[in-house]
Parts: C-alpha cells; structure tokens; sequence
C-alpha cells in the first residue's frame, strides 16, 4: 500500500480529519536541464552517462563555471536536488586534469560523510583512473590514518576532525595542502549559532596553512533554503561569495499535513500527547507497508517514541527489530549497520533525532512523521524531505506539540509555506570561540607583526597569551610557548570541551563501578548530561533504559545499569539576570535593549513522567554546579505608568508568560532552537529600574542572535501577540504562555500577557503585516 492511500485511510477516521490544519499538495516539478559544460573532460562524460546522465540540471552546471572559474560559490536548493554533483564534477574534473589535486570535503555528521564516500567510489569507479577517496573521522583505524594521508586524491571529514586532527598535524598533510584545489562544505546552513562561529574560526586556521603552503583552494558550498545563504557564506569565508539558488532539479509530488492532536482539557488548552499521536499515526504507515522515518527533538523524545513503537510491534506483529533507533552518541558499529539496513529495506522504520536530517541516502522512504516542530522551516523541510527521494510521490506528517512555536504554525501554516524568514547567525568574533582557535593557530604556524586572523585584530589577545606564558614574540612573529595542545581545548560543537562518557556497570563487580566488565554505550555533551543523566535519572538508549546511579561531574562520567520502568525524567532549570552593560536602546511602553548580562543557572528538580499516559509520578531535586553565564541578552523594560495598572501578581504572571511565549516566537525567526534562548523576568530590574523580560543567548558571550532580535522586535512582538490571541484556551496554557506557578492560578496570564505584548508598537496592529512581511528585515 502506498503512502498517499494510507494517508487518505487515515483522513477518513473522523478525528484525526478534525485535527488535521494543513492538507497541502506540493505539486510534483519537472527538471530543467544543461548541457554538460565543455570543461567535463571525456573520461567523466562517459562515467556519467555510465550512470544514466546525459545532461546536467541547470544549477550543477551554473556551479561548475563558477568553480572552474575560481569563483567561491553556494548552491542553495532543497533535497533531493542533486546538490552531491555539483561539487563532486568539478574536483573530479580537476584531479583528472592533474592528478596531483587534492580537495577536503567537510560534512557536519559521521553518517553524512559515509554516505558522500559511498557516492564518490561510485562515480569515481566507472572512471577507472584511480582516484582515491577516503574518510578521516574518529572512527577511521589508526593504521589506515597514514596511508590516507599520503595518497588521498579526497579526504572526507568534518569540521572536529579538520579542527582537531588535521590542521594541528598539518606537517604530516603536506601532500593535501601543497596541492589543495577545492574545499567542499555541505549543509551549510547547520552551521549557525556556536557551531558556525566556531567552523569560521577553524576556516581562518586552514586558510592560513594554505598560506603557509602556497595554496588558495576555490570553496564550494551548499545549504537548504535559508534567508541569507549568501551572507552566511561570505561570513563563514571573509570573502565573497556567488549565490546559485534557481533550482533545476525534477521533485516528485508530496502530500504535506500539518495535524494538531485534540483538546482534552479546554480550559486549560492541554492537548493530547504528540509522542502518543506520532506513534500511532507511524504504526499506521509501517503496518500498511510503508518505510517510514519518525523524527524527534531530542535524544530522549528518540528512545521515548522507539520505545512505543518497538512495544506497538511487538504487541501486533511479534517483532520489533524492524524498528531502529538513530541519534548521536550511539556507537560507530550501531550507525553503519542501521544506515545499511535503511537503505536494503531490512529497517522498515526508523526513529532519529537531526543526526538523519541531513542528504544522507535512507533508502526509499515513502513517509517521514515529525513529532514537533524540528526548531527551523529548513530543517522541517529537510526532514520532510528524507522521503520521497526515489521519485515516488510521498507524505509528510508534522504533528504539533502543545508548545507556542508548533501552535503559531498550526494557526498560521501559510508562513511556513512562504518564503523563508530564517536568518543563520555565526559571529567569528565572539572572544572566547576567537581566543580558543587564535591559540590553536599560533600553535600550527606562527603569527607575523600586523597579521590579522581573519579580520580581526588580535594584538591584545596576542599580549595576553604572552602574559600568560603560552605564546612569544620573536624577530616580527609570535610563536606558541606552552606544553598544552590547545585545540583539545576547543568544542566546536558545545561551549565546554568534554563530553560525559556514560557507562553500564551491570556486568561490573559493585564496588568497583568502572572496572572491568563495564562498557561504555555512548557519550553526551556536559550541558545535556547536567538534565539528562544526573543521579536517579532514567536514561534512554537503544530502547532500553537506564538508571543513573551516579554523575561523576568531576571525572565526567555517568554510572547507569539497565531498568525496565514504567517512567521517564526531565529536568528544569531557573535563571536570574543581571545587566552589564547596554549596547543599543530604544524607547517606548516597551523600551527594548540589547546587550552584555550576567546569568545564575541553576538546576532545579527533575520530574518523572509517566510512559503513555503523559502523567507526573512525582519529582526530587538535582545537585549539580551553578552555571554562571556571562553572554548577550535582549530585553523589554515596561514603562512605569503602564506596570503600575496591574497588580503584581498579574503583572509577574504576564512578564512570565510574555517571555515564555517570546522565546518560541523568537526561535522562528532567528534560526535557532528554543533552547538557544534562555528567559528570565524580574518585576522591579536593578539595573533597568523596572519590570522586564530578559531573552538571552544560552552561549557564552552569545552567536549574534540578541542584536538580530533587537532588530526584529516589533516582528517577534506581533507574532507574540497573535499566538496568544488566537489560542482556544481561557486563561493561559503550555501552548501561549506556559505553565502557571500555583500563585498565577489567582490571575488570567493569558489576558496580562497579551495586554503588555499589545503596548509594543506594532504588536497588535501591526501584526498581519508583520506576519505577511515574514521575509528577510
């Protein structure tokens, strides 16, 4: 049974038609093609006709003029699109030309880095000319590393590995930086916020090698659909960058539905479960026969759902090894034989997190079912986008959670249809992601009197990391001082380096928790380990829980043994704000600003919740370090006459619905998960002098996104206002304005919220325009 009869199946059961918001054909697209350029040499010609292509679509060949020009240049198209060979043919086209060319590909994951090799030994392989490809990530074996070094034609890896393995040994890579012609990055627009400003520093590193060598390698970039590609890539590069965005790539036809699950509690505007729902509607699609890709937001939404599918077959079919799990963390071995098993048909079904977002081949998918919003229409598409690629008409299921973002797209589906609002923000200069690769840089070649790294000016840092005895100046340049290996020092993936190893000590004697017989199952960044595995956590792997018996913060290490439980936990966190210093204000009922904040996090409790029924089974409290926190922060500042209308406990329930509801409006437009942001309100602010909500960047010394939405205020302000407006509940709920406290069960926070976010100028009037106009500021 095909996916669109299944889904018409599904439209006939009376309730999910009632919650269905959005039913959307995307109607089917014919190619438009070009002829292949006339720099192709003959040999790649006939390969590509070995594999059925006698013309290219008309993006790859506008690519390759650029690239054979030595022209910088990003392809922005969606998936599917054949985006691989438009950087594929001109490195191909170049080694065959001189076999001396080298090109480095970096892909931001693992399983998009195997499945790029798999597609260059097979066009490579019909040219019979011995091109050698290889990946060098951490997964490569030890004794391969050499041989890789020495005779690879292209290297495929990812920025970690390029930041932390390559350009510090960049001696032992003399072959690929002498003749280095291309440097290929993909996906582009998964470099935003912490991760992308850290790729810009990596790439101000390995163009200096390049430098060093004599090299000047031609970038060759591509990305989703976002706002500003161009932009993105000229600030990852520091140079312009051509733009190719004119799609020629055929698409088969795609039903997209929008579903939101039924009221159960109306006054309080609570909805049935997405996990529940999500669960069903997959089973629905994998028990009519089609192969279907559930996606979650997190690690722990993942084993939840894999765990409900897994029991769904069991129950029903007597197996359950159909259904397999995928997000990080998991283990090389486990990765590769799911990814084998996606694309031989062997996994019916699979459940991820973004970790199979990306242009990975998953087989021939017929069905993707998203539980939430991804954080970001590009990654909505590109997840939707995972089925439907063997042009076969496919459907695509996003069931909304009871949070404000998937609620303001439930009620407005056309602004996820339009063009997209969504900016990716990097800022290559924030101090302490520069001051981590300035070190690792000086450490790799030294830096001369006058040189700037990049386009910033770093002769103070350069004094600094002399007063501190890690570098020195010599004869007009500084070179490193210091034992340490500074890049170890640097995540480019979390603003702390070391990840939390988590352990299963089942097999291990009792007092002896990390002796022999214990296994490692997997790793997690220190920022999720403080909610994810702290003591007497339930923690999800591989469908199977675990018990954190013990967070070792100290050696960064989680103690867990197997459980079989009928709950899960989460974990909160409360932050106070202090304001450093103001960069830009501007007045108003709602004065906004933007700059320098101090934060106090702390960890408050975890809940434990019960599996199925979405039921609290009670909470315990967490004992881990204060997170102290100095990065940058927006805020609005209530004018004193306007607060002094409302009593205090209604004007604390409105600033705290007002921001719980700005955090989410907020990530629409900026690009960026909910979690990157980190709210807080004060009544009466010390510095500010009055009541205020605070949004701020959850990274130390922020990625750019609080002066973006110092600029998109009014914008974020009148999508606030509508979300809050056109909820069905009475007097707030977790899909507006958040959860009440006990003591706001005394006030309407749903009618406070609205009434300081209507103050703004342009939040309510001004709000179909804003939400029409949702394209680039």
């Amino acid at each position: 049974m095909g996916a669109i009869e299944i889904l018409d199946r599904l439209l006939d059961d009376r309730e999910f038609r009632e919650g269905v918001c959005l039913d959307h054909l995307v109607e089917g697209r014919p190619a438009r093609y070009a002829e292949v350029p006339a720099g192709v040499p003959p040999r790649l010609r006939q390969a590509l006709r070995a594999r059925g292509i006698e013309r290219l679509y008309s993006h790859q060949a506008e690519v390759f003029e650029h690239a054979a020009a030595g022209r910088d240049v990003v392809v922005v198209t969606p998936t599917a699109s054949g985006k691989t060979l438009c950087y594929n043919l001109p490195v191909l086209s170049r080694v065959l030309e001189r076999p001396d060319a080298r090109a480095l590909y970096m892909f931001p994951t693992k399983a998009l880095a195997q499945d790029q090799l798999a597609e260059l030994h097979e066009l490579s392989g019909h040219l019979e000319a011995g091109i050698r490809t290889f990946t060098y990530d951490g997964d490569t074996p030890a004794a391969a590393r050499a041989a890789i070094r020495e005779a690879g034609h292209v290297v495929i890896t990812n920025p970690d590995m390029l930041h932390s393995a390559i350009l510090p040994h960049h001696t032992k890579w003399l072959k690929l930086f002498q003749n280095l012609e291309y440097v290929v990055i993909d996906e582009l627009h998964a470099y935003r916020g912490v991760f992308g400003s850290h790729l810009a520093n990596v790439v101000r590193r390995m163009k200096r090698i390049c430098d060093f060598y004599g090299a000047s390698p031609t970038f060759l970039l591509a990305s989703a659909t976002i706002a500003n590609p161009g932009e993105l890539a000229s600030k990852v590069l520091e140079r312009p960058v051509a733009v190719v965005d004119d799609n020629g790539a055929p698409s088969p036809p795609r039903r997209l539905v929008f579903y939101n699950p039924p009221v159960v509690n109306a006054e309080l505007g609570i909805r049935r479960s997405s996990m529940l729902e999500t669960q069903r509607i997959a089973s629905r699609f994998l028990s009519g026969g089609a192969q279907t890709i559930v996606f979650g937001r997190s690690r722990l939404q993942v084993e939840v759902l894999l765990t409900y599918l897994k029991q769904s077959f069991s129950d029903r079919l007597g197996r359950h090894g159909d259904v397999r799990g995928y997000r990080g963390g998991y283990l090389p071995g486990q990765r590769r034989e799911i990814e084998r098993g996606l694309r031989s048909g062997a996994v019916r079904g699979v459940v991820a997190t973004n970790a199979l977002e990306l242009g990975i081949d998953v087989g021939q998918m017929q069905a993707a079912v998203l539980c939430g919003y991804p954080g970001s229409i590009a990654s909505t598409w590109q997840q939707l986008g995972r089925a439907g690629r063997r042009d076969e008409p496919a459907v695509g299921v996003l069931v909304c959670s009871s949070s404000p973002v998937d609620q303001f797209l439930a009620h407005h589906p056309e602004y996820f249809l339009g063009r997209s609002p969504e900016h990716g923000l990097i800022d290559p200069d924030n101090l302490l992601v520069l001051l981590g690769h300035l070190q690792a840089s000086v450490f790799e070649v030294p830096l001369a009197d006058g040189e700037r790294f990049g386009t910033a000016d770093v002769a103070d840092l350069l004094d600094l990391l002399a007063d501190e005895g890690q570098a020195h100046h010599s004869e007009g340049r500084w070179f490193w001082s210091s034992e340490a290996f500074p890049a170890a020092e640097v995540s480019l993936r979390t603003v702390l380096a070391e990840n939390v190893v988590i352990i299963d000590t089942s097999n291990a004697p009792a007092a002896a928790p990390g002796s022999i017989g214990a296994r490692v199952i997997g790793e997690m960044d220190q920022f999720a380990a403080q909610t994810l595995l702290h003591d007497q956590a339930i923690y999800i792997h591989e469908g199977q829980q675990y018990h954190v018996d013990k967070l070792d913060w100290g050696e960064k290490k989680a103690y867990v043994r197997p459980v079989n439980v009928d709950y899960y936990t989460d974990a909160d966190r409360s932050a106070s704000v202090e304001v450093l210093e103001a960069f830009d204000s501007a007045p108003g009922n709602l004065t906004r600003a933007h700059g320098l904040v101090g934060v106090e996090a702390d960890l408050l409790e975890y809940r434990g919740q019960r599996r199925h029924l979405d039921l609290s089974v009670g909470a315990g409290p967490i004992d881990l370090p204060q997170v102290d926190l100095h990065t940058t922060g927006y805020w609005l500042r209530v004018d004193d006459d306007l607060a002094a209308t409302y009593p205090r406990l209604e004007l604390q329930a409105g600033l705290q619905g007002l921001a719980h509801v700005l955090r989410h409006t907020a990530a629409v437009h900026l690009m960026c998960d909910p979690r990157d942001l980190g709210v807080a309100v004060q009544v009466r602010s010390p510095r500010t002098g009055g009541a205020t909500v605070f949004v701020y960047d959850v990274f130390p010394g922020g990625v750019g996104l609080s002066p973006r939405l110092f600029d998109l205020h009014d914008r974020v302000l009148a999508a606030a206002a509508d979300l809050v407006s056109s909820c069905e509940c009475t007097r707030g709920c977790p899909a507006c304005v958040g959860a009440a406290a006990d003591y706001e069960r005394e006030v309407d926070c749903k009618a406070a919220a609205l009434s300081i976010a209507r103050a703004g100028p342009g939040s309510l009037a001004g709000a179909e325009a804003a939400l029409a106009a949702a394209g680039p500021a």
